[in-house]
């Protein structure tokens, strides 16, 4: 009979993906100083093997090879092995992976690297079957044994490599400091022919939603008032929305579709995709008064609220695609399994979500989407279109019920500072489109719950302090945690979340900035240096925590008179410009920066006792490049120091630190924005 498994010291962590393998026979060590100088102590190699919670293809490798008493035996008499949890550790995550890259290994999770003793990586890859995978661990012992020379010379041309500034290898030293718009023109002419005109989007699958590119391009659209631009950025989110990828139920939006027309998702449902998708659609929703905007982000704050948010205010990271070791089992329907709940006329609603009796998917499954309007649902039951909402309102909570007795997908419960600042921002942005005070109510206590569990001394710890190992904020958590804290202020007009934003950014500037380079390293100076130190450049999935610290820098030029935050943003947003005129899609987030420093940008101050209701007017006007200071009399900031409200409610518009005739009305100052 088989006894208790007995735990590894994974046992102690905090992460759902490490608490995963606490019971593997495997000695795994969590990334620490201890493993490290273990491996240093016994001259042994080390098995860094990296992944995340939500991982298919982590739980088979775990499964089949790290539960192997043959493998984890051989792995524990000649490895150090260490387990790492990549949305703990991105630091360590990015240096592997561009290792396993720069091998010529095509990269992904699980990600597994060999390591001499110094942690100079010199052979990885992904996924391995058991027995390859036994033959490699075979074959790594016997050349470090045998051919430990070569070994290591191999290891240090490749941390040479890693060790290549990212500047220098994008040729980024030479500043281009003309406004370059003709150039920016010519990128985006670049660009469209890689749109999809029928699905929305580029022309490509998987699709992922790409936040910041849309959100460039929407912008890029309204300043230069290229109307093909702006409506291929709404038929896009129209396209998501009504897509597989979309929740039609619960709300909120899965990773990727593994196809072109964004019907089959990788079920899994992450924080930062959905903070950021927020931000987006208010943004349009602004832009257009599209109700079904409006919708969308109703429903995605309350996916967030409902499943994501932890009791005290913060917010979980992922939840997994899979349930019952099924991918999508929790989202998907049989056609009569939907034909029950829908009630009357079954017919008509089977249509409308587009089921199919055998499965519009596999395995007899069908996945929600609804390319139609309200119009049908309105013709068919011959009534208003607001019964019509109200109809489909009531069959999408019956539906949704009976989707909550399933059995769920894992939560990852870590909470992340830095993805909480994209949900922060999103839910502020949704908050003030829709004129919502709950999902503003809902960002101050996620703020609330950042500043007492991340927030010490005026730096950031990336985990939440209540767990058993807080790890030191990297520069992805400043970046997103200042970004969210400026938008905050301008909803509250609280300057007390001025003061942590200064804090925080002289912070990143003290401990991260690259005075000779002229960015920011993504680790603190403080923390325990990795083989290369690295910047994080290149806008992705998340935008770069570059540029979105760029971006704080010039908000923070502007609300404190500081010359030095915006001649920093200025210099980076310059040294950028050849890589955003050539591959835009790559620094998109960056084409947003460069258009708050090159197209007018207007500093509102408001004086008066109206002052928040005279922001939500100017508001409701599509203007992203505007910032707002507020006080009801006085105010030591820069911007608002010296104003009088002359016993009426005063506004100030100000372009470059020249400002108009003060004005008294919220229609007076939206005449006032160019």
């Amino acid at each position: 009979m088989t006894g208790k498994k007995k735990a590894n010291r994974l046992i102690h962590e905090s992460s759902p993906y490490l608490l995963q393998h606490a019971y593997n026979p495997v000695d795994w060590y969590p990334w620490s100083d201890e493993a490290l100088e273990k491996a240093a102590i016994e001259d042994k190699p080390i098995l860094i093997s990296i992944g995340y919670s939500a991982c298919h293809w982590c739980h088979v490798m775990e499964r089949e090879s790290f539960e192997n008493d043959r493998i984890a035996g051989f792995l524990n008499t000649h490895f150090i092995s260490i387990k790492v949890d990549r949305e703990e550790r991105p630091d360590v995550d990015q240096l592997y992976m561009d290792a396993v890259l720069a091998m010529g290994v095509q990269g992904g999770w699980p990600l597994n690297v060999f390591l001499t003793p110094e942690q100079k990586p010199f052979f990885g890859g992904t996924y391995f079957p058991p027995q390859s995978f036994y033959d490699i661990l075979n074959n790594v012992n016997t050349a470090f044994q045998s051919k430990r020379e070569k070994l290591n010379l191999s290891a240090e041309e490749l941390a040479n490599h890693l060790s290549k500034s990212d500047v220098v290898k994008y040729g980024l030293l030479a500043s281009i400091p003309n406004s370059g718009e003709s150039q920016l023109t010519e990128s985006m002419r670049l660009m469209a022919p890689k749109f999809d005109l029928t699905s929305g989007g580029f022309n490509k699958a998987p699709k992922f939603p790409m936040p910041s590119i849309w959100k460039y391009i929407l912008r890029y659209g309204h300043f230069f008032e290229e109307e093909p631009f702006i409506d291929h950025v709404i038929f896009t989110l129209q396209k998501m929305a009504r897509g597989g990828i979309y929740d039609h139920l619960g709300g909120g939006f899965a990773r990727y579709s593994v196809d072109d027309k964004w019907f089959v998702p990788h079920f899994e449902k992450m924080l930062y995709d959905n903070g950021q998708l927020l931000s987006l659609y208010s943004e349009a929703y602004l832009f257009t008064g599209n109700p079904e905007f409006a919708g969308i982000l109703k429903e995605t704050a309350g996916f967030l609220a409902r499943e994501m948010l932890s009791p005290e205010g913060g917010f979980y990271s992922a939840l997994d695609a899979d349930s019952e070791g099924v991918e999508g089992k929790f989202y998907t329907w049989q056609e009569e399994e939907f034909r029950k709940v829908a009630g009357k006329e079954p017919d008509f609603w089977t249509d409308y979500f587009g089921l199919k009796k055998d499965g519009n998917w596999e395995n007899g499954l069908n996945i929600l989407t609804n390319h139609k309007s309200i119009g049908p649902i309105s013709e068919k039951f011959n009534c208003t279109a607001a019964q019509a909402s109200k109809m489909l309102f009531n069959l999408k909570k019956d539906l949704l019920e009976v989707r909550s007795e399933r059995v769920r997908p894992a939560l990852d419960d870590k909470i992340l500072a830095g993805w909480n600042g994209i949900a922060l921002s999103g839910l502020i942005d949704a908050g003030q489109a829709l004129e919502d005070n709950d999902l503003l109510s809902l960002a101050l206590k996620n703020a609330r719950y950042l500043l007492k569990h991340h927030i010490h001394e005026g730096c950031l710890s990336r985990t939440s302090s209540q767990y058993n190992r807080s790890i030191p904020g990297c520069l992805e958590d400043y970046a997103f945690v200042i970004q969210a804290f400026i938008k905050l202020y301008q909803v509250l007009f609280d300057e007390s979340w001025l003061k942590r934003v200064k804090e925080l950014l002289d912070y990143t500037i003290d401990n991260f900035f690259d005075s000779r380079e002229g960015f920011f390293f993504y680790t603190d100076k403080n923390a325990r240096p990795l083989i290369a130190s690295r910047k994080e450049l290149l806008d992705n999935v998340i935008p770069a925590s570059n540029s979105v610290m760029a971006e704080n820098l010039f908000l923070s030029g502007l609300i404190f008179d500081e010359e030095d935050y915006t001649q920093k943003a200025t210099e980076m947003t310059n040294h950028m410009k050849k890589l955003l005129f050539a591959e835009p899609e790559y620094a998109a987030n960056w084409g947003s920066v460069f258009l708050m420093l090159n197209q007018p940008f207007a500093e509102i101050a408001i004086i008066g006792t109206d002052y928040k209701e005279i922001r939500d007017r100017i508001n409701k006007k599509y203007h992203p490049n505007k910032l707002f200071c507020g006080a009801k009399s006085t105010s030591e900031l820069p911007l608002l120091k010296g104003r009088k409200n002359r016993d009426r409610n005063t506004i100030y518009v100000c372009y470059d630190k020249s400002c108009k005739v003060p004005v008294n009305t919220a229609q007076e100052a939206l005449k006032l924005l160019v």
